[in-house]
């Protein structure tokens, strides 16, 4: 059976990727998040003729979290570029140490070394999110300050349903220690959300100038890939690009 019969029958398209360096690209959305928010992206990087998947993180642990991340990872077939948002990039840190892996990118991301755990990172500069805590262990960003806090560049009601929406985390996933930084062996690009209310640009550049990890500004609220997808998407094709 040719190719082409192969590809009319599953419906998916065997066209070839645009670009030689990456074939793959794995998102990871942030905490209290979920994969959906990626699809602007996720459509301007299959444009490019890209592989693309979004990891759905489960918030049970970290562990669980890089778990979910790495067995997405070895779904793919060639070298892949991994992608994390906000605390999600404390995720891809760890997972990114599969080999398939060949660089990262931090989407106003924290940006760990081994050893450290996310409430010492962020106390370097103050995250300043409001939470409702749902129990002594769990919590959620507070609906009251969501659309200003987390996403001002976004329509309300888009924000009123991403809080409607929020998946529960722990206070524990911030207090675990990384074994792992996969930025001390790969290549990083970082996005520093100038208008960030949730995670200080001052954090984002202290990690990333740590981690030499290539910067781009962009103006922006902390749902940069929501609300500025194309300008992402230049970043990860950037990426994409640096793959040897």
């Amino acid at each position: 059976m040719s190719k082409l019969m192969l590809a009319a029958l599953i419906g998916t398209s065997m066209a070839t990727p645009a670009f030689a360096d990456a074939t793959n690209v794995v998102l990871v959305h942030g905490a209290t998040m979920d994969a959906s928010g990626w699809r602007p992206v996720y459509d301007i990087l299959r444009a490019k003729g890209l592989k693309v998947s979004a990891v759905q993180l489960p918030h049970t642990s970290l562990a669980d979290d890089i778990t979910a991340t790495r067995l997405i990872l070895k779904q793919q077939k060639g070298p892949t570029v991994l992608v994390g948002h906000s605390y999600g990039g404390a995720v891809i840190t760890e997972a990114g140490t599969e080999e398939v892996v060949k660089a990262l990118v931090y989407v106003a991301a924290l940006e760990p070394d081994k050893g450290e755990n996310l409430t010492e990172l962020s106390q370097r500069y103050p995250m300043k999110i409001d939470m409702e805590m749902l129990d002594a262990h769990t919590f959620v960003p507070s609906p009251a300050t969501y659309h200003d806090t987390i996403a001002a560049d976004l329509p309300k009601d888009v924000t009123d349903f991403m809080s409607a929406s929020s998946k529960p985390m722990t206070v524990e996933t911030y207090q675990e220690r990384f074994n792992q930084a996969a930025w001390h062996e790969k290549p990083s690009f970082g996005i520093v959300t100038t208008e960030d209310r949730v995670i200080p640009p001052e954090l984002l550049r202290w990690t990333y100038e740590r981690a030499g990890t290539k910067t781009t500004d962009i103006k922006s609220s902390h749902m940069v890939y929501m609300s500025h997808p194309q300008e992402t998407a230049d970043v990860i094709l950037q990426a994409v690009k640096s793959v040897n």
